[in-house]
């Protein structure tokens, strides 16, 4: 699952199921044109989406939230110069707030 893209994930599970972009799209209240795209990785999915869809694919919901956020700190930090170095620094800050 690590390797696979969230995009990758919702597809090959949204096809396990024998469901259809349209089915699940309504489920989801979005156009089908979206739905298709975030399959693709070409456009993000909302965090709400993603537990609605973790519930209609029957997929862990945590490793799904953890799959989309990895994504988004990636898409932020990707092609910085800086960016594994400030990647420590906020781990570590996150580190010292949940001590408290």
């Amino acid at each position: 699952m690590k390797d696979e893209s969230l995009g990758q994930i919702l597809r090959r599970s949204r096809e396990k199921k024998g469901l259809l972009l349209r089915q699940v799209a309504a489920l989801l209240d979005i156009d089908v044109a979206i739905l298709s795209k975030i399959e693709r990785n070409e456009r993000k999915a909302k965090k709400e989406q993603i537990v609605q869809l973790a519930k209609i694919l029957d997929l862990d919901k945590e490793d799904l939230i953890v799959q989309f956020l990895s994504e988004k700190i990636l898409y932020e930090i990707e092609g910085e110069k800086l960016g594994q170095k400030a990647l420590k620094v906020a781990e570590q800050k996150l580190n010292q707030k949940n001590k408290y």
